[in-house]
């Protein structure tokens, strides 16, 4: 269910930063739990890529993109993609974002919703609205963070070898939210990308069962065709008494011991409100020096 006060806040606070707003006649309709009935999303989103905006933004997550993935005239928003309108969100939209990525090879963005980021009671977060203007303005060329002191072995090998830089060059992004993407292992809407970067992040999921969702990447032989894995955020989970030191680090370890790629953590992506932007689908570059990691592209 979306929150309506969010939503107009989220409205007027991009208004107030100078944006144009239009807002889909079926922005708050309601089907159970979903945001309209199949037939009213789907026309929703046609209406986006037909509307010529240069940003169609997701009002909330949850889910129930995956259930019209069949419904969706992919080459509609694809050509939208090529007029120069950016697509934007993150979480359950990782259905959509994966699903134009295999039909067409478009490129969306990973990035912030109205109401969780913009329609906040206090201020949104500085960096993802630093990287939000810049994604409007034609600016934004890459995303950098500071990794945790914790790093993979494979990674810091590679750094030594190459004057403490780890190099992965022309790999295309894709990912997001693991449990999305796991869903779809399978389906014609599965990207089949090789040799790629693969980022992930979750929400109230326990770390054994992120474990679980990875594993069933690593067993359809997605890792194994990856450069590299970012691990974004996970959050909203709580560990029990019973998990006796099995925790998040322990899947960290475990994945870097069951494939050759690196394994960066620390991404600032997920359900957090400081979070990048990320061009799912283009090609990118991604640089580790000492602690420092960037991903940089060129205009997409």
């Amino acid at each position: 269910m979306i929150d309506k006060a969010a939503f107009r806040r989220g409205v007027a606070r991009l208004r107030a930063l100078g944006h144009e707003v239009e807002v889909d006649p079926d922005a708050l309709a309601r089907h159970t739990r979903f945001a309209g009935d199949d037939a009213t999303r789907l026309a929703a989103l046609h209406r986006a890529a037909a509307s010529g905006a240069d940003l169609a933004l997701i009002a909330r997550g949850g889910y129930g993109l995956t259930r019209i993935l069949h419904g969706i005239r992919y080459a509609e928003v694809a050509q939208a993609v090529a007029r120069g309108t950016r697509f934007v969100g993150m979480s359950d939209f990782t259905a959509l974002q994966s699903a134009l990525l295999a039909q067409t090879g478009a490129v969306s963005w990973a990035g912030p919703a109205l109401t969780a980021d913009f329609g906040v009671a206090g201020e949104p977060d500085e960096i993802m609205l630093a990287c939000f203007d810049d994604l409007l303005q034609g600016q934004g060329e890459g995303a950098g963070w500071r990794l945790p002191r914790e790093r993979s072995a494979a990674a810091a090998t590679a750094a030594q070898a190459n004057d403490a830089e780890l190099l992965v060059e022309d790999a295309v992004l894709w990912g997001g939210n693991l449990a999305v993407l796991a869903s779809l292992v399978g389906t014609p809407y599965f990207p089949q990308v090789q040799g790629g970067i693969l980022f992930l992040e979750d929400v109230n999921e326990h770390p054994y069962r992120i474990e679980r969702l990875l594993t069933q990447l690593l067993y359809a032989g997605v890792l194994a065709r990856q450069k590299a894995v970012l691990l974004g955020q996970f959050t909203g989970y709580k560990l029990a008494p019973h998990d006796k030191g099995y925790r998040l680090q322990s899947v960290v370890d475990w994945l870097r011991s069951r494939i050759d790629a690196p394994v960066l953590t620390g991404l600032p992506f997920g359900h957090v409100p400081t979070k990048v932007l990320l061009p799912v689908g283009a090609k990118v570059t991604l640089s580790v020096q000492g602690r420092d990691a960037l991903l940089y592209w060129g205009h997409v």
